[in-house]
């Protein structure tokens, strides 16, 4: 008998979102995700080249789906999504594209003690999201 479940890496991610095709192009457009196959008329799995798997779906039951709702990490679950990038430069360029896109971004946060430089935006549905680089 084990004394606790061995888990591994994220197998994959799933996120509400409330127009799939929009979430569906930031994404791929700006985040570089492939879309791998619709899994239905309201779910889309996307991958990226660091193999994270990433499901966008509408709401299950969309009689419970607030008008107008837009995600708030003060609620219990998701905080937010970091992902990867190669380094400093990576993630100036994405602050340039972000800024080309008209996506707003904070400033890139020098992490010392993690030896990390990191930097803060949102998708469309507010879900916040970090771009990391290590310190080269």
């Amino acid at each position: 008998m084990i004394a606790h479940i061995p888990t591994g890496a994220v197998n994959h991610l799933a996120l509400t979102v409330t127009d799939l095709a929009r979430s569906e192009r930031f994404y791929t457009d700006l985040l570089g995700f492939q879309k791998l196959m619709d899994l239905s008329a309201t779910r889309v799995l996307l991958a990226n080249s660091g193999g994270v798997i990433l499901a966008l779906t509408t709401a299950p039951d969309p009689t419970q789906a607030p008008s107008g709702d837009r995600f708030n990490e003060n609620r219990a679950g998701l905080d937010h999504l970091s992902f990867s990038v190669a380094d400093r430069a990576i993630l100036e360029d994405a602050a340039r594209l972000l800024d080309q896109n008209g996506v707003s971004h904070g400033e890139i946060k020098d992490l010392a003690g993690l030896k990390l430089y990191v930097m803060a935006f949102r998708d469309p549905d507010n879900i916040q999201l970090e771009l990391t680089a290590p310190y080269s």
